[in-house]
């Protein structure tokens, strides 16, 4: 009786063993279920983020039933309070963020060069090259930035399709379009600023082109949302630098709300992330990363949450691929590298906010 008990114990704890092996993603090292357990002993991980809650609510789900009992403390913030709240807690050494996934590219990636862990995802393979940063740093989305309008008070032949064609239309109807065409501030948003940089190496035309859509005056915000709620009430007209991520879900359910993605070239965004060096929970941390990196959690994204897949094995037409049948070369992406910091040097910085203000009549 007792060998057969042996036995028995024995069978049932390969089969459990061997479960858990299951659990695992396909193509994870054989060790990864020691970050699994690490993780469910650490119970939770703390992540600072630019992502609205309601957008990320989908993939945060998804993670919890993928390992029970590892909790997600999800802190959703614009990008300059995330980079000065992280920097200072960072400074005093308490307690802060174990991952950082910021819209602002810029100083997202400023964050990761000073405190960033080393970290090979087992995703890395599926990634563009250009999204991955010294193992530290990763693009983990691909999103367009559009212009918006308003469809009832912009008749279809007058939609823009280019920047050029924006400022040709505003400068041409400068008492329709006066006080009436929003972007963001780029003083107070930090993913405002670094659009606007984007832009200006992708358009050596750039501060002309702003100034004709300036010609009637802009409106200035610091946030995807106000400038939405102001195109669809017919408040402004016409919006441009939008995330187009945001605009798809908002588009879906009001029908004032129209979306051009500029055919002359059209930036393309992607959130950076990475694990803090500090980092409290580290396991869960990587549990994270890989998540939000993983076939699962990319799918979810892009078809739960309507933010565009770094991927381009995702089910549907929201990811690389599809957004490339769309757009094909007219797609920019920005490349999560150094070129990033360039303009975050204080001087330089100050300087071309001068410059976009002249530009701009601000």
């Amino acid at each position: 009786m007792y060998l057969k008990f042996g036995v028995l114990a024995v069978s049932a704890a390969a089969v459990f063993s061997s479960s858990l092996s299951a659990a695992l993603p396909e193509g994870y090292p054989a060790d990864y279920q020691k970050v699994v357990d690490a993780a469910k002993k650490e119970g939770k991980v703390v992540v600072y983020s630019t992502t609205d809650t309601k957008a990320a609510a989908p993939l945060i789900q998804g993670f919890e039933a993928a390992y029970p009992g590892v909790k997600v403390e999800y802190n959703d913030m614009n990008s300059t309070e995330l980079y000065n709240r992280y920097i200072s807690e960072q400074a005093s050494g308490g307690g802060s963020s174990d991952v950082i996934w910021s819209s602002s590219m810029d100083t997202g990636l400023k964050l990761a060069t000073s405190y960033a862990d080393e970290y090979a995802s087992p995703e890395v393979s599926k990634l563009p090259k250009w999204a991955v940063w010294q193992q530290k740093a990763y693009g983990t989305t691909y999103e367009p930035v559009v212009f918006i309008y308003n469809k009832r008070l912009i008749p279809k032949e007058d939609v823009p399709d280019s920047h050029a064609a924006l400022a040709k239309l505003v400068a041409s109807q400068t008492e329709k379009f006066g006080r009436k065409v929003t972007t963001y501030d780029i003083e107070k948003s930090g993913l405002g600023f670094m659009l606007s940089v984007q832009d200006s190496k992708a358009d050596a035309n750039y501060f002309k082109t702003l100034a004709d859509v300036a010609k009637g005056g802009l409106t200035v915000q610091s946030s995807t949302g106000t400038m939405m709620e102001r195109v669809s009430s017919g408040e402004n007209l016409i919006g441009f630098n939008i995330l187009g991520s945001y605009a798809e879900t908002r588009a879906k359910g009001d029908p004032s709300l129209g979306i051009s993605m500029p055919k002359d070239y059209t930036l393309v965004l992607s959130r950076v992330s990475f694990i803090s060096k500090e980092a409290q929970h580290g396991n869960a941390a990587k549990l994270w990363l890989d998540y939000v990196l993983s076939e699962k959690g990319q799918s979810i994204l892009a078809n739960k949450s309507d933010i565009p897949s770094i991927r381009n094995d995702i089910e549907g037409e929201n990811d690389i691929d599809g957004l490339t049948k769309k757009l094909g070369k007219a797609l920019k992406p920005i490349p999560v590298d150094e070129s990033l910091l360039e303009y975050l040097q204080p001087k330089k910085r100050l300087d071309y906010i001068k410059q976009w203000r002249a530009a701009a009549a601000k």
